[in-house]
């Protein structure tokens, strides 16, 4: 029987959708390659374009393949034809392009070899066609039709000898095995495989810088037909090829290539068509357009036959939508489907099929909808589905309209009646919280929680039918549902003429409990301060849910849990704010210390035991050590000697090199990022010193030289005279040796002589000494 169903909102909205998305499914296929789009099962891929109304396979460059298949299978029972116009022009003649079926079975569809091969055969490591079963090549370079590149087979005799402007047919094959060569046509030559001489023609329309012929009156023009006939007497087909080409003005030619050649191959039981062109190290763009593609045996095909649909119900004010199932209506061809239904007033308007093959292979656009004064009557995309939207005002009144059903291979049937009655709508239901007045879109539960929903409305309702994510939930059907299930929920009522009403949807959520991302252990590193639990939850999301902390009878609640006080292992808990229910608790565990973390160190100069003045005194030049004395906790130290100046290292030294006073400050850090710190004063008060001996004895093997014991200079002169003035001895060398008592080399007398010594401090300061000493002999 008619099908008839009341869908929900979104049911009907997909619908309509349906309705502009989906184009011609099923035979006659006609694609024109016009604009920048084809039909959704018009498939073009490898180097394959949409080029100024054409599909272009290949560009005119190097080694390209293009392809493109019609995505539907056909029976091969009826065989197929198929006619196009092809363009080969602008280049140095190759290769040529190639017509092919393959098995509609094959799910992964692969071209195959360029070059010679025109992306149908096989060529040395490429594979062929996947699933082939038959390949007419329009060869122009030459090696389609023989054996090279590890083809199979050639013209008679021509053995790797190119044989150009040919069409050939070649035999089934996957992968490496088959494609083997059928038979040839030599289109530029005469003999038992050529044309007559007032017959040849070029397969490509021209050479370097030609351009793209449409215009079938212009020498360059190119169109093929194909007719692959079932043989009656074999398997396989009765192959008939036929060309129109123009070599004169205003002369174009209808000529045989091949007239009902016996193709004996047993054809798979569904088989897809397509086309491939390819160039190697030669060269033309490859271009197609106006293929159509129909069933070859269409005497053989039967128009379907639909059946009269009396006193179906429909509601007004709302969408009803139908189904016209394949099984209501009679479809007597092999594997065919409703295509489409197509709406008219009468039997009258009811138009004979048209001549036009191509006005076959789609439902008019204008009549998928009829307007009249009842309602509005839309057809789906594709298949039996339709809507009637009725409008207010004819209640109780029946509306008649005539429909027509076309089939996968375009045939129509001669049409038939369609009744509807139509009846009062009711006005719209509320779905609601069973004891609550407030409609509400989505409803939260705790597992294990349930809920009644209700249906409540205007009026008496006779049936209900409840839905669970738009599937009917069978044994539902009083006003109340019981729910305990996630899942989006609605209800149809139905009145006592049984038109529905609508509710709204009710989402019911079993929401997860939210999971708490946690930086643990919580560490206080004071003893005695409270340490903030909240700041240990990474997702910390305090709008949208609540935090519980538990511990031996305590309990924190959210803004509480910033002050914890005591350590040990708590428990956490998260909830959702709209629920009343926590979830899984989590270990969080709080560790505040019992004993502070303490820095402390001390410092000298490296080896000395000098801290201060009261030992002598810190140079600016010297190297002071510290020693950190601080908690054995710490595993990591910063040492701060001035801004810029630091140190790592747990026991450092450092040259400060200036005086004045310095704050040195230790940073220590433990394994739980707790930190100390502590600051002492280094007071460098010396920039240098200057120590003159009162004698020294040149001869002795000691006290050899005279010179000043010094520290904290940069720069040093040493000056010695006699007590005359007269100077006997100059050197400006840092830590030299000083003078050894001669003169031009002889020891001077014993007695008594002057020094005087001028330096710089590192800090710059300029020193000055000067007195007497003795030399002894």
């Amino acid at each position: 029987m008619f099908d008839l169903r009341w869908v929900l909102g979104f049911f009907i909205g997909l619908f309509l959708m349906t309705n502009s998305v989906f184009g011609q499914v099923g035979f006659p296929y006609c694609e024109t390659f016009e604009g920048n789009d084809t039909q959704s099962a018009t498939v073009f891929g490898a180097d394959a374009v949409l080029a100024g109304d054409v599909l272009r396979l290949t560009s005119n460059e190097l080694d390209q393949r293009g392809y493109v298949y019609v995505d539907i299978p056909f029976s091969s029972v009826f065989g197929i034809k198929a006619s196009f116009e092809y363009f080969s022009y602008g280049g140095t003649g190759a290769d040529g392009l190639s017509f092919f079926l393959y098995d509609a079975e094959v799910s992964n569809f692969t071209i195959g070899g360029f070059g010679g091969s025109l992306g149908y055969s096989k060529r040395n490591n490429e594979p062929g066609v996947s699933g082939a079963y038959m390949g007419i090549g329009f060869d122009e370079f030459g090696n389609f039709g023989n054996s090279t590149e590890a083809r199979s087979g050639g013209f008679p005799g021509v053995g790797d000898q190119q044989v150009p402007d040919a069409i050939v047919i070649r035999g089934p094959g996957n992968g490496f095995d088959g494609y083997e060569f059928i038979a040839g046509r030599r289109t530029m030559e005469a003999g038992a495989d050529g044309l007559p001489s007032d017959q040849q023609f070029p397969i490509s329309s021209g050479g370097v810088g030609t351009t793209r012929v449409t215009d079938p009156n212009q020498p360059g023009y190119r169109k093929v037909f194909i007719n692959l006939e079932p043989n009656p007497n074999d398997v396989g087909y009765l192959i008939t090829v036929e060309m129109q080409y123009t070599t004169e003005a205003n002369n174009s030619r209808l000529i045989s290539i091949f007239e009902r050649l016996p193709y004996r191959f047993e054809a798979p039981e569904d088989l897809k068509v397509g086309f491939s062109a390819s160039t190697g190290g030669e060269t033309n763009f490859h271009e197609i357009r106006n293929l159509i593609v129909e069933v070859s045996n269409d005497d053989g095909l039967l128009e379907p036959e639909g059946v009269d649909f009396l006193d179906k119900a429909s509601c007004e004010g709302q969408e009803n939508t139908y189904f016209i199932t394949d099984e209501e209506v009679v479809l007597p061809n092999p594997n065919s489907e409703i295509r489409c239904l197509q709406f008219y007033r009468s039997l009258e308007d009811i138009e004979e099929e048209e001549s036009d093959v191509c006005s076959q292979g789609r439902c008019r656009e204008e009549n998928r909808e009829l307007v009249l004064p009842e309602g509005v009557f839309r057809a789906a995309g594709q298949g039996g589905d339709f809507t009637f939207f009725p409008n207010e005002g004819f209640t109780d009144q029946n509306v008649t309209v005539y429909y027509t059903i076309t089939d996968t291979y375009g045939k129509t049937s001669t049409g038939n009646s369609m009744t509807l009655l139509i009846q009062e709508s009711p006005d719209p239901v509320t779905l609601r919280l069973a004891g609550s007045e407030e409609e509400l879109d989505e409803i939260r539960l705790c597992p294990d929680e349930s809920i009644v929903l209700e249906a409540v409305g205007d009026e008496e309702y006779e049936r209900f039918e409840w839905y669970k994510d738009g599937e009917i939930i069978t044994d539902a059907e009083s006003e109340e549902l019981q729910v305990s299930d996630k899942g989006l929920y609605s209800v149809i009522v139905y009145n006592r003429k049984n038109c529905p009403a609508f509710s709204n949807e009710v989402s019911v959520d079993y929401p997860e409990f939210p999971e708490a991302e946690l930086d643990l252990p919580l560490i206080g590193c004071i003893p005695g301060e409270p340490v903030d639990g909240l700041s240990a939850i990474a997702n910390l999301d305090l709008e949208n849910f609540d935090y519980r902390l538990t511990k031996d009878g305590v309990e924190l609640i959210n803004e509480e849990i910033v002050q914890i006080s005591e350590s040990g292992i708590y428990q956490l808990e998260v909830k959702h704010k709209d629920l009343d229910c926590y979830g899984p608790a989590t270990d969080f565990e709080v560790e505040i210390y019992e004993d502070a973390l303490v820095a402390n160190f001390d410092f000298e100069v490296a080896g000395t035991g000098i801290k201060s003045d009261e030992d002598g005194g810190i140079f600016a030049d010297d190297t002071i050590q510290f020693t950190n004395l601080s908690d054995d906790r710490a595993v990591s130290y910063e040492w701060i000697f001035s801004p810029g100046l630091s140190s790592e290292s747990e026991n450092p030294t450092h040259v400060f090199g200036e005086k004045g006073e310095f704050e040195v400050e230790l940073v220590i850090t433990d394994e739980n990022g707790c930190q100390s710190s502590v600051k002492k004063l280094v007071s460098i008060t010396k920039s240098y010193r200057v120590m003159v001996p009162t004698g020294f004895t040149p001869e002795e093997n000691t006290n050899q030289f005279f010179t000043p014991k010094y520290k904290g200079l940069v720069s040093a002169e040493l000056l010695i005279f006699n007590l005359w003035g007269e100077l006997l001895f100059r050197s400006d060398e840092l830590d030299g040796e000083g003078w050894d008592g001669r003169l031009e080399g002889n020891l001077l007398d014993a007695g008594t002589y002057v020094y005087r010594f001028n330096g710089v401090s590192v800090d710059g300061e300029s020193v000055k000494e000067s007195g007497k000493f003795r030399l002894i002999r």
